[in-house]
């Protein structure tokens, strides 16, 4: 899954973003459903240009992560929005057509 933050300031560094979204994810479906969701942020697919990036998670699980993804509402202090840009099973095929351009 691809996503996207929108912000009015950049928000460059992976690891709040990554905090951000381990935490409401964890207060949203908890332990259990993080495991059984295999999610992963991919800190090597991170553009911190185009703010966006990608989550590996399991098919059954995409909707449960994507509601997750709306709660997240500051990182670092700044507000923010994150959105899906897309689905995809192959991740080199997510890439190409989620985040290029």
């Amino acid at each position: 899954m691809v996503f996207e933050i929108i912000s009015e300031e950049n928000i460059g560094n992976f690891s709040s973003v990554s905090n951000a979204i381990w935490g409401k994810t964890k207060d949203f479906i908890g332990e259990l459903g993080l495991a059984r969701a295999g999610m992963w942020l991919l800190p090597d697919k991170w553009d911190s240009k185009k703010q966006m990036g990608i989550i590996k998670v399991n098919n059954k699980y995409v909707d449960e992560i994507k509601a997750s993804l709306t709660l997240v509402k500051k990182i670092d202090d700044q507000e923010v929005i994150i959105r899906s840009r897309g689905v995809s099973g192959i991740l080199k095929k997510a890439e190409n057509k989620f985040m290029a351009g």
